[in-house]
């Protein structure tokens, strides 16, 4: 089976400045993190009044719908369930 990039999908989760966490999903990372960042068109609302971001986390999905998913997931957890996983 040949894995196309495009369709490799990344949750993952951003530290901002005030110690909050950003949870999102992408299928081109470094492209995502400069949009963040400010660096380049894009971002979200909440990382630009939010900086500086760092990313802390990330796992690989194989589908948007199973990264949606798992975004969903990780957004209804905790701070401390957050942070947990992160130290994994």
């Amino acid at each position: 089976m040949v894995i196309n990039p495009e369709n490799n999908w990344i949750i993952y989760l951003l530290e901002c400045g005030d110690k909050s966490l950003y949870c999102g999903i992408t299928n081109n990372l470094e492209r995502r993190l400069k949009q963040h960042r400010g660096e380049s068109k894009g971002g979200a609302k909440y990382t630009r009044s939010h900086q500086p971001c760092r990313l802390v986390y990330k796992e690989e999905s194989l589908s948007r719908s199973k990264a949606l998913q798992r975004e969903a997931v990780i957004k209804k957890m905790t701070k401390e369930a957050k942070l947990a996983l992160i130290n994994l």
